[in-house]
């Protein structure tokens, strides 16, 4: 069943032209992704779609009664209600019909309008509506309903969009990426809502993990044209480089065929036949193909480093709080020289505060930060780049000189530079205010790293890249020389570029896992299974029994006993990844390994009370 067939759309701003004569459709239960550069009018296509822009040709037309819900990257809510009046206040079919059910109560003596009222409650599944999107509300952290949304922060009137839109159940769901503001658990349980719900989706979204377990179909955009893949995003990747294989030995045909044709074009005579002038036009479409170049440029980040000493960053026992709240408790460690660490962790556990006491931007309650005489910190912050008023590309790189050194004694200029980071000669006059927000990060990313950064932190650097970029960034810290530190939800690039993770648990506590983030995935599941596999299986065997008694105080012992022992078990899990990695100073070492003793003692001890317990319910 198609629900919405766009036809023949175009959008100009002035002399820049953003995309023209695109067609696709959208049917029940697909899920699309829409793929294309930065600056190429993937936003603007979503605006369209979603009637909030109109395009200069063209139209979209859509089925009737379709029930659209569009997920923007800003949120325009009143700031003086609350999250819960905010949510009511929205258009929601669901909400209607249970007005609808409510006011067929009040009036028991129309059977058919109760009726109709009664169906539709079942056909929107609303009997358990409060339930439902408390639900939602609970895993986008947004517990606190009565919070005004004046008091809220730009990732959680996100969040609080995206509730909004999955509470809606709408039959169309259009989505500018859903996961930015979301922290790893969010998005991983979005993936899991996803593919529970029967919804149909239309999104925009960098996040390459969930490309590849949420969407069944890709559109791609490039280079003006609309390519289309029926499957996730590795079969995108793999029919996306057969496409540009074929292209290549068509283009190899192309300029075989055009030097044959030049050169019996220049033996011709002036004199042309119908065959001779035929053949002529002929030429002239090979020519065009033969010459077609891809406007694409490969950003090559060549940028020269400073020389690394031996001594890079030293964490002393830091301490950081905000009122109640523990930051760090503690923390140390000692960066080795190439060291790729990345950062993870639900929201507000305190990883962007991290990454300004390591850089000397936030102040420490207590410890010290040693940082050595050669380091030069690059950082990446998430509030992008300030820009003066008026202010043009090219101008804010020339404000760190007009020559920029590369490796092997080279260099080169500020307009160069540019060009390698996919900013044309013409891109480079324009305002920077006129920049999509992927196309500011850009720029942004190519001013911290002209600076020629040996200690490199992005705090969430995917976050409004595109897949090119992202691909073209990857490649570039692949082969960065220098330290390096992320904070990223972006899978996908965590698990290609870093070694190591800081897991930050909240409460102060800091694991260091040597792993990427699937590596730390697999160890997590597996770590959970360890724990609970030998209780469920007993506890399965006193339901089946059930041949003895407990006494009261037995019994609410038994009952605390299973956490108490998982809780112990975490605790004895970090200790030893602590020792492995050698995060333990050596003035610490003995208090350390006494205290893991202490924890092992302890939770042999109740799990041989547990079982004695188990045995004697059993009888």
């Amino acid at each position: 069943m198609n629900y919405l067939t766009v036809e023949n759309i175009s959008k100009a701003y002035g002399e820049r032209v953003l995309f023209e004569n695109l067609s696709f459709g959208i049917n029940k239960d697909q899920k699309i992704a829409f793929v294309a550069k930065n600056g190429t009018g993937k936003t603007s296509i979503l605006n369209i779609i979603a009637g909030l822009d109109v395009a200069d040709t063209g139209q979209v037309v859509s089925r009737k009664e379709i029930d659209i819900a569009y997920l923007a990257q800003k949120q325009n809510f009143d700031p003086n209600s609350t999250i819960e009046e905010t949510i009511f206040s929205t258009e929601n079919k669901i909400l209607s019909v249970i007005k609808q059910y409510e006011k067929a109560l009040e009036n028991t003596e129309d059977a058919e309008a109760y009726q109709k009222a009664f169906e539709l409650m079942d056909q929107y599944n609303a009997w358990d509506f409060e339930t439902q999107y408390k639900q939602i509300l609970s895993k986008l952290k947004l517990d606190n309903l009565e919070l005004k949304i004046e008091k809220l922060s730009g990732g959680q009137k996100k969040r609080l969009g995206l509730a909004i839109v999955l509470i809606k159940k709408p039959d169309l769901l259009i989505l500018d990426e859903p996961t930015n503001h979301l922290d790893l658990e969010m998005i991983e349980w979005l993936e899991a809502f996803f593919a529970k719900e029967k919804i149909t989706l239309f999104m925009v979204t960098h996040d390459r993990y969930f490309l590849e377990r949420v969407c069944n179909e890709i559109i791609e955009l490039d280079e003006g044209k609309l390519y289309k893949y029926k499957g996730n995003y590795s079969y995108y990747l793999q029919n996306k480089e057969e496409r540009r294989a074929l292209e290549a030995v068509n283009l190899g045909k192309a300029k075989s065929l055009y030097k044959k044709e030049l050169d019996w074009m220049r033996r011709q005579p002036k004199a042309r036949t119908t065959k001779s002038k035929s053949r002529i036009d002929d030429f002239s479409a090979i020519k065009e193909k033969a010459h077609k170049r891809r406007n694409e440029h490969e950003v090559q980040l060549e940028i020269n480093m400073e020389r690394l000493g031996n001594k890079i960053v030293e964490l002393h026992k830091l301490k950081k709080s905000f009122g109640d709240k523990v930051i760090l408790d503690g923390f140390e460690y000692v960066f080795k020289k190439g060291e790729r660490i990345g950062i993870i962790g639900k929201n507000g556990t305190g990883k962007s505060s991290f990454l300004n006491i390591l850089t000397g931007t936030a102040p420490i309650d207590g410890g010290k930060v040693i940082v050595g005489e050669t380091v030069k910190f690059g950082y990446y912050t998430q509030k992008g780049i300030h820009v003066k008023e008026g202010q043009k590309v090219i101008e804010v790189i020339k404000e760190f000189g007009e020559e920029i050194p590369l490796t092997k004694g080279r260099r080169i200029s500020a307009s160069q530079l540019l060009e390698r980071f996919l900013f044309d000669k013409k891109k480079q006059y324009d305002f920077v205010e006129k920049l999509s927000g992927g196309e500011q990060k850009r720029l942004y990313l190519c001013a911290v790293l002209i600076q020629n950064p040996n200690f490199l932190i992005l705090d969430e650097p995917t976050n409004d890249l595109d897949v090119v970029t992202l691909n073209v960034l990857e490649n570039f810290l692949l082969d960065y020389p220098g330290n390096l530190m992320v904070v990223s939800h972006d899978r996908y690039f965590m698990d290609k570029i870093v070694d190591s993770l800081f897991v930050f648990r909240g409460e102060g506590i800091i694991e260091n896992f040597p792993g990427n983030y699937s590596d730390f995935r697999t160890y997590e599941d597996s770590k959970t299974k360890e724990v609970t596999v030998a209780p469920k299986e007993v506890v399965e065997v006193v339901k089946t029994t059930n041949k003895g008694t407990l006494s009261y105080n037995e019994k609410r012992e038994f009952g605390t006993l299973e956490k108490d022992i998982e809780n112990l078990q975490k605790k004895k899990v970090i200790i030893e990844e602590q020792f492995a990695n050698g995060s333990i100073s050596a003035e610490d070492i003995n208090d350390k390994s006494i205290e893991l003793q202490k924890i092992i003692d302890e939770k042999e001890t109740k799990e041989e009370r547990w079982f004695e317990l188990s045995m004697k319910l059993e009888g």
